[in-house]
């Protein structure tokens, strides 16, 4: 399972295509490396990018703890799914972004991607440079989180 890691700058092109950067490419194990999930994040205003293997891994998070038989849970769900869309990489490791998608996060040109552990992050560059935190917020963020565990705190 493929763990993600680095920022890369990118550029959609006008069919909303967009190449994998290869460091990424890289991170990923063969049995990945072709077909992803891509879905907008309930948090901030950017393009998740899931292998279908850890999209499928996803899925089993949410079946065991929800009931689709209740209401709320319902309601998760499909918000949740909403707008998320299986992706084929081409033969020169693009992806087809959905319009939709592209709307939701902002995105028209210029992007930034953000390995994420399990996933990518696909962002508007405008959006993401503005989008980090102080020194001090993150420091005080991983020690209320945390409790000081992370090296360097």
């Amino acid at each position: 399972m493929a763990s993600f890691i680095g920022e890369y700058t990118g550029k959609i092109d006008p069919k909303g295509r967009v190449s994998l950067p290869s460091a990424l490419k890289k991170q990923m194990e063969s049995a990945d490396a072709d077909t992803f999930v891509a879905k907008q994040d309930i948090y901030e205003k950017c393009i998740l990018l899931f292998t279908i293997e850890e999209w499928e891994r996803q899925n089993q998070i949410i079946r065991a703890k929800l009931n689709p038989y209740n209401k709320e849970h319902n309601s998760f769900l499909r918000e949740f799914y909403r707008g998320a869309v299986e992706i084929t990489m081409d033969a020169n490791n693009r992806l087809l972004l959905p319009e939709r998608l592209l709307t939701y996060a902002q995105i028209d040109k210029d992007i930034y991607f953000s390995g994420q552990d399990k996933k990518i992050e696909i962002w508007a560059k405008e959006v993401y440079e503005n989008s980090g935190q102080s020194s001090d917020e993150f420091a005080n963020l991983a020690q209320k989180i945390m409790g000081g565990e992370l090296l360097g705190l």
